[in-house]
């Protein structure tokens, strides 16, 4: 069977948003629309990298209920593969935003299943089928925040993952300073918004070169740093400082974006961009994704 080109482990679930061309902040009920899509970070840095021509397979926990089983079958209809997942008792995880004019107004994320599941999810790396202890996985591994804190420093000191090129994102805000541990690892490159940097490096970055460079003194070997509408940064131990200016557009769409931004920078960097080329595909990319806009990696 094809050996997956890149792992991406975390949540696997069904996105379910809501919408309105409306403020919220002044009102209740308003019109918009509603969709349930496959979605969680994990999937979503797989969606996208299947989109680009990779074979991406996830390792998560999807519930053994009905939704888990069409969950599973429009994944596979994406071109990533599950047959690694770990199929559970528990229901399948859902994540639910609410998104109006001006950005995400609230968001719940349900992802008690992966939590639950901990480091069983991990065995395809360990069995031989991914890899074990004495010839570990070698290429690019994706791993979300939505793991739990004690499975993230786990994997940071794990033989298991000491020769992967690991590529860390957050799950929220609120989960940013569980990746601490997993960012110290050598291979590790971490992306985050400004907000989640000043979270974890226990500050207040004004810009995205500021959050980067905070990372990098708070131990990350190297940190992508987004901010919205404005400059991104990439900063790497040694290396100089990063920086690729956002291209404006009106947002029509908030989730998913930073794990679009993810995806097609590691993309770029595995198809032998250097740094500054693949910095200005992800800002590009990013951009076309929030304006609902068709783009190429």
């Amino acid at each position: 069977m094809t050996r997956p080109d890149i792992l991406c482990i975390g949540s696997v679930l069904w996105d379910i948003i809501g919408r309105t061309d409306t403020s919220l902040r002044a009102r209740g009920d308003v019109a918009g629309h509603i969709t349930r899509l496959p979605g969680g970070v994990a999937l979503n840095i797989a969606m996208t990298l299947a989109r680009f021509g990779l074979r991406p397979a996830v390792l998560s926990a999807i519930g053994a209920d009905t939704e888990g089983t069409e969950l599973l079958a429009a994944c596979e209809a994406l071109g990533v593969e599950t047959r690694f997942a770990l199929r559970t008792d528990l229901p399948t995880d859902r994540y639910m935003a609410i998104e109006d004019t001006t950005g995400l107004v609230a968001a719940i994320a349900d992802a008690h299943s992966l939590e639950a599941a901990g480091a069983s999810i991990l065995e395809p790396l360990s069995d031989g089928r991914l890899g074990t202890a004495s010839a570990p996985w070698t290429g690019p591994i994706a791993v979300d925040g939505n793991l739990t804190e004690a499975l993230l420093a786990e994997i940071a000191a794990s033989p298991l993952f000491r020769a992967a090129d690991l590529r860390i994102a957050p799950a929220s805000p609120g989960k940013a300073e569980r990746l601490i541990p997993v960012m110290r690892h050598p291979g590790a490159t971490l992306y985050v918004n400004r907000q989640e940097a000043g979270l974890i490096a226990g500050c207040t970055p004004t810009t995205a070169a500021e959050a980067a460079q905070a990372l990098i003194a708070a131990g990350a070997a190297r940190a992508l740093v987004t901010d919205g509408a404005h400059p991104a940064a990439d900063a790497a131990r040694g290396q100089p400082l990063l920086t690729c200016a956002a291209r404006p557009v009106q947002a029509r769409r908030i989730t998913g974006a930073g794990d679009t931004f993810m995806a097609t920078h590691l993309f770029a960097e595995t198809r032998g961009h250097d740094r500054t080329e693949a910095l200005t595909r992800a800002q590009a990319a990013a951009a076309a994704y929030v304006a609902f806009e068709d783009f190429a990696p």
